[in-house]
């Protein structure tokens, strides 16, 4: 449910931030007034494209957040937040969008960054806008089937679960097959090509630190004089007479006998002791090194090839050594299943028409899960348009079935809705021939249908009443608010129907100050809201008479949205 929204800086809104409750909360006002843009807000809060237009003029950016609380512990936001990496405390979800005068926007979920493609994934599960425009998923009938699946919830889910494993790997398995049904000449090719790879690889006979190992070497030998002349230089002042050595031998032989004497001279003794001996030995081991110093420029030579080779190597196969082993690696195990490329083509067909039967019977049993479905979900649209004053109106669901032996993603159906709205004539795709006060009526049919089952928590209608008028204005009413029995609903309207049906009322106005024009809006109560619904009544003049029937429309109001719980 959206708990407060708060904008800034965004179209002709200065600065509004308003707390929702659930129910049906219903926004009037004036056309032109800043209805839509608090419904653009929202959406762009949810994902949707936005544009530098957006950011009220003189502002760097505009800024939208939204406050939203999850009532169920089921809700798909959590798996998504979790999958991110995004934490949900209390229940809570904040999203927030800022749209900067560039062009780009930046967008956070409970504080944490996190790209647009993300925010309108949760957005989605946490909003639905409906528009008198917003009639996409009725006029593509690519949509139609997962409406059906969506109204058949738990009943499809096994069996949708099990065909898109099935699905994946049969498409993982086909794809295989594909790789290695090439014909005999690319075949012959790769065989050709991976054999003179693996003999270069080979023939490198390569150490996975080799490089590592020349590169010491190299620097060893190309500094060969300086690592002489400083380690015989080193030894000499160790060793020499008269050195080093020989100095600390005499101080550690004074010593000793002072220790004999002052004990508190001991511990320096023996530390220049352990010197003289520590001395002694790196002397000893920089003589053996000196004694096996030689300088031999060919094997310079050596090592400087094969470094070379290496670079070589690794622009061909990859950019280390160990790389280029595992090149080598998995090239010889693509060469051996191109020698064995007919049984494993004859394995792989075999496992495909094993799989391809059992895909079969699990699309089998999605289509008879939809065929009953279909029939439930025609019933139950059909009497939800008889409210709706559509009574003569055939709705059904019709099936398609893809050629033998293909299959998609959804299964091997294709669904397409039907309908007749006039006595006498044929049921038609719906796409066809629905009007849109008809498409209007039909999807507020499927929104009330879905309200109890889809989980978003906030659903939005903009002007969805746009057109219509009397009995049918007072039932599209009644749907909104029977709507909001299971879900927040947020609703824009110009019926006066609409807006005595609501929880809560908001007027929306649009003035000015200091040449700058902004919008506010504002909860309205008792005369004020009877008022509002006076103006949408009768226009620019509220006389005795219209405010007495917007009251009695409010009191009727009350009494059939007790029929509703």
């Amino acid at each position: 449910m959206l708990k407060e929204l708060s904008i800034k800086n965004f179209a002709i809104i200065e600065e509004l931030t308003v707390a929702f409750q659930d129910g049906l909360t219903v926004l009037t006002g004036e056309t032109g007034a800043g209805k839509s843009i608090i419904i653009d807000a929202v959406q762009l809060l949810a994902g949707g494209r936005g544009s530098q237009e957006f950011v009220r003029h003189g502002a760097k950016k505009a800024e939208l957040e939204g406050l939203f609380t999850l009532t169920s512990e089921n809700h798909p936001a959590y798996e998504k937040c979790e999958d991110a990496g995004i934490e949900i405390e209390e229940d809570l979800i904040i999203l927030r969008r800022d749209l900067n005068d560039n062009g780009k926007s930046v967008c956070r979920v409970n504080g944490k960054l996190v790209p647009l493609s993300l925010l309108r994934e949760i957005g989605a599960t946490l909003i639905d806008i409906h528009g008198q425009h917003e009639t996409q998923e009725l006029m593509d009938d690519r949509q139609h089937i997962h409406l059906l699946d969506q109204f058949a919830g738990e009943q499809i889910e096994a069996v949708q679960e099990k065909y898109f494993k099935q699905f994946n790997d049969y498409n993982t398995l086909k794809k295989e097959l594909a790789a290695i049904s090439v014909n005999e000449q690319q075949v012959a090719q790769k065989i050709d090509l991976y054999q003179f790879q693996m003999k270069e690889i080979d023939a490198c006979q390569f150490r996975e630190d080799e490089e590592e190992d020349l590169t010491e070497e190299r620097r060893r030998l190309m500094n060969f004089n300086k690592i002489f002349e400083c380690s015989n230089t080193a030894h000499e002042a160790i060793l020499g007479e008269s050195k080093g050595l020989d100095w600390i031998g005499r101080a550690m032989s004074e010593l000793e006998d002072v220790a004999t004497i002052d004990t508190t001279f001991k511990e320096y003794s023996e530390a220049v002791s352990n010197a003289f001996y520590n001395l002694q030995e790196a002397a000893f081991g920089i003589k053996n090194i000196l004694d096996d110093l030689e300088f031999d420029p060919e094997r310079l030579n050596e090592v400087e090839h094969r470094l070379a080779l290496i670079q070589s190597m690794k622009r061909k196969y990859g950019s280390t050594l160990k790389e280029i082993l595992a090149y080598r690696a998995k090239i010889g195990e693509e060469l051996e299943s191109l020698f064995n490329r007919d049984e494993n083509i004859q394995k792989n067909e075999q496992q495909l028409i094993e799989l391809r039967k059992k895909l079969q019977s699990t699309a089998s049993k999605l289509t008879a899960v939809r065929k009953k479905v279909g029939n439930q979900l025609s019933n139950a649209i059909m009497q939800q348009l008889r409210e709706l004053y559509m009574e003569k109106a055939k709705f059904s669901v019709h099936f398609e079935t893809l050629p033998e032996g293909q299959f998609d993603h959804d299964g091997v159906d294709k669904i397409i809705f039907y309908i007749a709205t006039n006595v006498g004539e044929p049921p038609k795709p719906l796409t066809k021939i629905a009007s849109g006060g008809e498409l209007s009526r039909i999807m507020l049919a499927l929104k009330t249908i879905f309200s109890t089952t889809n989980g978003i928590t906030s659903i939005i209608f903009d002007e969805v009443d746009t057109g219509v008028s009397g009995r049918v204005a007072q039932a599209i009413a009644d749907k909104i608010a029977a709507i909001s029995v299971h879900s927040q609903v947020l609703c824009i309207s110009h019926l006066p129907q609409v807006a005595a049906m609501a929880d809560h009322h908001y007027h929306i106005q649009k003035q000015e100050d200091t040449n700058r024009t902004f919008t506010s809006l504002t909860e309205i109560f008792g005369d004020d809201r009877i008022d509002e619904i006076s103006r949408i009544m009768s226009g620019a003049e509220v006389t005795e008479l219209t405010f007495r029937h917007a009251k009695e429309l409010i009191e009727i109001a009350e009494q059939r949205k007790k029929c509703l719980v």
